[in-house]
């Protein structure tokens, strides 16, 4: 009990912070209570795509939203680049693109690292909604424990996932490589949401372990 309202206090801070950076957050103590709210947040009919992400496998999301009322874009059915390359540009213009934070600070900030830019491109700017499941694993203190928690934590066992023969994959911790197999092309730190597109990031943190 005392460790899971540490947890809640933690959460508390982190909703608050995001607020004062135009993002909205919620705390869902378990993995069905985060797939409940997320599916309250997507409109039926609305066209829904996702960045590569365990934590929204992890909670169901992607199979209830393939199965569901909505039209999907769904980057796995790409059979080359060029096909890849499409299925990524109309994921800009989705209603909700489904994602994770690869980490997130006490203080509200966000830090994702990816390899190929499309999933941090549509953080960025494009889809009209971003809902993100956090598992409370990836919160760190700032943005550079963040970073690290990302290259030495996060980075190996996608490498692994993804069959990549990158350093860290071998090593279990970043040797801030160059090679054509790097997964860490670019650094984002998201510090605030613009003001006129305030709540468009939606959080939620779950209270249990997820992804890497």
């Amino acid at each position: 009990m005392i460790l899971e309202k540490a947890k809640e206090l933690r959460a508390a801070t982190i909703i608050k912070n995001l607020e004062k950076r135009n993002m909205t957050g919620i705390y869902c103590k378990t993995k069905g209570d985060a797939l409940k709210q997320a599916l309250d947040y997507i409109e039926k009919g609305s066209v829904v795509s996702w960045g590569g992400s365990m934590s929204i496998e992890e909670i169901g999301l992607m199979d209830a939203v393939k199965s569901g009322d909505y039209q999907v874009i769904d980057r796995s059915i790409a059979k080359n680049y060029e096909e890849q390359r499409e299925i990524f540009s109309k994921a800009v213009l989705s209603d909700y693109y489904l994602m994770s934070s690869n980490a997130i600070t006490l203080d509200g900030e966000l830090i994702n690292i990816d390899g190929t830019g499309n999933r941090v491109a549509c953080l960025n700017y494009g889809p009209k909604n971003i809902i993100m499941i956090v598992g409370m694993n990836k919160v760190t203190n700032n943005v550079e424990d963040g970073i690290a928690r990302v290259r030495n934590i996060a980075s190996p066992p996608n490498a692994l996932r993804l069959d990549l023969k990158t350093p860290c994959s071998i090593t279990g911790r970043c040797q801030d490589c160059y090679g054509d197999s790097c997964i860490c092309s670019q650094i984002v730190i998201t510090r605030r949401q613009s003001a006129a597109m305030r709540g468009r990031i939606k959080v939620i943190l779950v209270g249990e372990s997820l992804g890497y």
